[in-house]
């Protein structure tokens, strides 16, 4: 007789609004490495979160979810959400994201959804609960530069591209064991004001805040500045952070991830 199959967990992975194909038809995307994390780690089901803005349903989706990630993305969060200035002309906008994400990232944090940020969701996570953002790092003195590397080759763009001191008895510095470790860098945008309800848990070397802890959260809610999913294969590091979500998601259903 066969044993009933185990019912995995439903992972919200968040969508920009993208447009593809030869007539520029409007699409919700997300990148694969996301996905791939999800199955392969996280032994859990992908589910993409469309960017449909006011007519998501967060309360349907959090009673379906079982964890959030939220991803990286071109686009910058709209400075109307912090009482930031205009952005720069030519900058990548996507309010109809935006407008999804960020009550989601309420709704999951209140209610204990897990919720791993990255990079654009990492600001979003900020904005989302009330923190600033700086527009463009690389025009601030004092700033190194942390935009993408103008580079064919995805190796060099997705390299690690400075190091990052870790806070001693954070979350991070459990997950790291290390105080120092090192990270990609492929944003414009960064923390300027830390969210009330939000901890640092690690610095660039030109002390940009890199990782975030929400405290006293009733789930795991962390995120980090950097693309933990470009390198999970190869780097011990960002595999932990994914197995760390992963725990926290299983835990909640009450399902073993080692067991899927």
């Amino acid at each position: 007789m066969r044993s009933p199959r185990v019912v995995k967990p439903l992972i919200g992975i968040s969508c920009c609004t993208k447009q593809f194909g030869i007539f520029g038809m409007p699409n919700h995307a997300a990148s694969n490495t996301y996905v791939e994390a999800t199955d392969q780690i996280l032994h859990a089901v992908p589910v993409l979160i469309p960017a449909n803005g006011p007519t998501a349903d967060i309360e349907t989706l959090l009673q379906r979810l079982d964890g959030i990630m939220l991803t990286g993305s071109r686009s910058n969060v709209h400075p109307s959400y912090y009482d930031g200035p205009p952005h720069a002309e030519g900058t990548w906008e996507d309010m109809a994201r935006d407008s999804t994400t960020l009550p989601l990232i309420r709704a999951a944090v209140a209610r204990g959804v897990p919720v791993l940020a990255i990079c654009r969701g990492f600001q979003e996570l900020n904005v989302a609960l009330g923190g600033t953002l700086h527009q463009r790092l690389q025009d601030l003195p004092g700033k190194i530069d942390h935009s993408t590397p103008m580079h064919p080759s995805a190796r060099v763009r997705q390299g690690k591209a400075h190091s990052m001191r870790v806070v001693p008895g954070s979350w991070l510095h459990r997950i790291a064991r290390a105080s120092e470790i090192a990270v990609n860098s492929l944003h414009n945008q960064g923390i300027d004001q830390l969210a009330p309800g939000l901890v640092a848990e690690g610095f660039a070397p030109d002390g940009q805040i890199e990782a975030v802890r929400v405290i006293d959260a009733p789930g795991f809610a962390v995120g980090m500045q950097w693309h933990p999913e470009y390198d999970w294969e190869t780097d011990p590091v960002s595999r932990r952070i994914f197995e760390a979500f992963a725990e926290a998601v299983h835990s909640r259903t009450g399902l073993s991830a080692a067991a899927d």
